[in-house]
């Protein structure tokens, strides 16, 4: 097995990249091999944005895909394929600024300027999805599309404000930026079987194209660390330092990044995007657009996979407390067997799941229709873009006013993500009245014993979580607001709708 390059498009032209560690971070290229300095590091977390580029890829239609990630994280052989966008790039050749760049002047939404080139990647990112049709994105699409990047000068406004403006000035000229040329450069990049690279310690990354070799790499080495997004394993570099050992990608795998829905069953590969497939499961149960808005930043949810937070089985992560709710089932592979298993079977212990050697998480399946009711929370210091304190879901099928099935799951209470079996014990069979739901909030306490960290007390996440059960009791009783009502991103956006 030889060495291949890394192969990419970037500033006009195709590069190729050999000896460089496989740990080496897209924004550490930029910044010392490219030298396009533009690009920041602040955090070096995927926290700040102020590393923010834009990625491109190829989809099976042939058209180009665009999505702003965090280049701080992201390891420079995941490239292999795709092209590299940055701030330099959106200069056009005589000059002139790029409509994005000039709203940003026009609305002075830059001071000191260190997280200006983040800001502007990612509103040139959601300009490129409005471009074709010439729509002017809204209030809330320009917050959204900017949660992954943080200002300490200008209070947000004119930022936002040049994210409304951007699209009524006149458009750029013809550049290196075409989607159609990019995508072009790129059928040329890409490969028909899996591509390996060897950095000068001896470490591999292997990007397989076809599930059964991503399966039988797998299997020969069990203990190979895979990756995906590198929205958790970037953090073991960046902040750990830690070495990886030879890496296992799924980003090229094409089953695995196949979402489906079929026998009322929503199936979603384990290397398909957060973003991707958070706006599956929202079209099927729209309770959960606020959970997926608030999940971490666009940036991570353009790079991070649904297979992969359920795979890290981190007890905060967002993704299960739902998916629980939901009765959702993990499919697990190794070599050509598959087997399945409930999602909140997978989680053994703290960061231990019930995974065998040489088992992968390979899809996950959701169920298209939902309980009676169901809701998520999510607690957490900031509202956009941080860790929660406590994230809960609860589901609850009724009849003639009875509690017939009740799933309850929380994450942050335990060292799993886990279901409150106490709690759904004394709902079960119930009239879904205050007095029935008190009694559910006291079982909280044998459910779980929460601990003391620096997100919150241990106190906090107890009453927080028994207030929570109240809070989706208020929500879903007889003669309860609509769901609208007490949305806060629907609030925000002025489309709440109170009853006379």
């Amino acid at each position: 097995m030889e060495t291949q390059a890394i192969r990419f498009y970037h500033r006009g032209q195709v590069q190729q990249v050999t000896g460089a560690a496989i740990t080496r971070t897209v924004l550490q290229y930029l910044r010392e091999d490219a030298r396009c300095t533009g690009t920041k590091e602040g955090c070096a977390e995927g926290d700040c944005g102020a590393c923010t580029v834009v990625i491109g890829e190829l989809r099976d239609d042939g058209e180009l895909a665009l999505k702003a990630v965090n280049a701080c994280i992201q390891l420079l052989p995941t490239l292999d394929g795709k092209a590299l966008i940055t701030v330099e790039d959106l200069r056009q050749a005589d000059g002139t600024l790029h409509p994005v760049q000039q709203a940003m002047v026009d609305c002075h939404g830059s001071q000191c300027g260190f997280c200006t080139p983040g800001f502007v990647m990612s509103l040139w990112a959601l300009y490129q999805q409005h471009a074709p049709a010439g729509t002017a994105p809204g209030r809330q699409a320009v917050r959204d599309a900017l949660t992954g990047n943080l200002c300490r000068c200008t209070g947000y406004r004119p930022i936002i404000e040049a994210g409304e403006r951007m699209m009524s000035l006149p458009a750029p000229h013809a550049s290196r930026l075409d989607p159609k040329a990019i995508a072009a450069k790129l059928a040329t990049l890409r490969r028909a079987d899996t591509f390996h690279y060897r950095d000068e310690s001896g470490a591999w990354f292997h990007a397989p194209r076809s599930v059964s070799a991503f399966a039988g790499i797998k299997a020969a080495q069990p203990g190979i660390r895979i990756l995906a997004g590198s929205t958790d394993v970037g953090l073991w570099v960046t902040k750990q330092f830690r070495e990886l050992g030879d890496l296992l990608y799924v980003g090229h795998v094409e089953e695995l990044q196949r979402l489906q829905t079929r026998d009322g069953v929503i199936e979603i590969g384990a290397a398909v995007s957060l973003e991707r497939a958070y706006a599956a499961l929202t079209a099927a149960h729209p309770e959960l657009e606020e959970l997926w808005k608030r999940f971490a930043s666009l940036p991570i949810r353009n790079a991070g996979t649904l297979g992969g937070n359920i795979a890290n089985g981190s007890p905060i992560g967002d993704s299960m407390p739902a998916l629980i709710a939901l009765g959702a089932e993990v499919v697990l592979q190794h070599g050509e067997r598959q087997r399945l298993l409930p999602l909140e079977d997978l989680y053994v212990a703290y960061q231990k799941t019930a995974m065998r050697d040489g088992e992968f998480v390979a899809a996950l399946r959701v169920p298209q229709a939902g309980p009676s009711h169901f809701r998520t929370y999510k607690l957490s210091k900031r509202f956009d873009e941080d860790i929660s304190a406590v994230c809960a879901a609860f589901g609850i099928d009724l009849d003639h006013g009875l509690v017939t099935a009740a799933r309850i799951a929380y994450g942050g209470m335990a060292a799993t993500p886990k279901r409150a079996s106490h709690a759904e014990a004394a709902l079960l069979g119930q009239p879904w009245n205050e007095a029935a739901v008190q009694t559910a909030m006291a079982a909280l306490a044998r459910d779980y014993a929460p601990l003391t960290d620096m997100r919150a007390s241990a106190s906090y996440r107890a009453r927080g979580a028994a207030n929570l059960l109240y809070r989706f009791w208020l929500e879903t009783r007889e003669g309860a607001l609509p769901a609208a009502a007490v949305n806060v991103r629907a609030a925000q956006a002025g489309a709440a709708t109170m009853p006379a």
